[in-house]
């Protein structure tokens, strides 16, 4: 039995009158854990728990890391959380509410990343990837799968991109279902946006630094295999600043009572600053991704800090 939940499809009045067409919401924010992560995660929790883990082990400081304890609360074994230094106290109270063990390692996730697979040598023990790793992707497709069954087929897909595990399930979902010629909008925020820079390149693109208040869009690198979807199917990236970002989480908020993170906010400011890639379209699905990190506290917090980070433009 999965660990995830079946979303609602919302049609959204506000967002189609924002874009001029019909603006369909896939509800990942309903998760039990806040975001589309449990999908995925709970797919390779679940996997390695019959290949014979009884602990697992992750590296997030976020919406990963508390999926992974969810799961792990849920299939009955240990959970070891690894963080970086800059983990706010409440992320790490929420994810040892799952009963998980939370370790801090480093400044940064590369940091905590590296001592997490050290600790995944041990018997017994799996390494839980946050977004790079076929099982995760195939759990997330589960997204795809879920629309098709409703019968919603759309003209395009708007979601947002981080490390690339939700663009690489979603799209390997449309190829399952056979929608294969549905354009997928990649939203980035100007201070996260390694796919936007790696497209545009033509090559994987390091960040020297994330520069966002979008903080779970912060890998510098996209999964390889994120990138290697941009030559069998359409993606168009798409780059927003901070500001619309957490106006879109603001407008969101007023508009259907939901709250999510700046990194959701990406893929929804492209609705509500009707992007010239949605131009003439009748059907958009905005995938809602959620997040656990977010408050209303927080979202005050961001409205009154944004414009403080400095994008990072160096790649392109």
């Amino acid at each position: 039995m999965p660990l995830h939940v079946h979303t609602p499809t919302w049609e959204s009045r506000p967002l189609s009158a924002a874009l001029d067409a019909l603006v369909l919401l896939k509800m990942e924010a309903l998760q039990p854990t806040g975001s589309f992560k449990i999908r995925g995660i709970g797919h390779a929790c679940q996997v390695s728990c019959e290949a014979g883990a009884n602990r697992l082990v992750c590296s997030s400081g976020g919406n990963a890391g508390y999926a992974v304890a969810y799961a792990g609360r849920k299939l009955g074994v240990g959970v070891t959380v690894v963080v970086p230094k800059t983990t706010p106290n409440w992320m790490r109270e929420t994810i040892q509410q799952e009963n998980a063990a939370v370790i801090e390692r480093g400044e940064s996730w590369d940091d905590s990343h590296a001592y997490a697979s050290e600790l995944a040598g041990q018997d017994g023990t799996a390494y839980i990837h946050p977004f790079d790793d076929p099982r995760i992707w195939s759990g997330h497709a589960s997204i795809i799968e879920e629309i098709a069954h409703d019968g919603l087929k759309p003209d395009a897909i708007v979601l947002s991109v981080g490390g690339g595990g939700l663009l690489c399930g979603v799209l390997e979902g449309l190829h399952r279902v056979g929608w294969t010629g549905i354009p997928v909008i990649a939203a980035e925020t100007e201070g996260a946006a390694s796919f936007a820079a790696s497209v545009e390149a033509g090559r994987l693109i390091t960040l020297d630094k994330i520069a966002s208040v979008a903080t779970t869009l912060g890998a510098r690198t996209v999964a390889s295999e994120a990138f290697a979807w941009t030559h069998r199917h359409i993606i168009m990236p798409w780059t927003v600043s901070d500001r619309a970002a957490v106006d879109a989480c603001i407008r969101f908020a007023d508009d259907h009572r939901i709250l999510v993170e700046p990194a959701c906010g990406a893929a929804l400011s492209a609705i509500y600053n009707r992007a010239s890639l949605l131009a003439g379209l009748k059907r958009v699905m905005v995938i809602v991704c959620g997040g656990a990190g977010v408050s209303l506290s927080l979202l005050r917090e961001w409205d009154r800090r944004v414009g403080s980070y400095e994008p990072n433009h160096s790649p392109y």
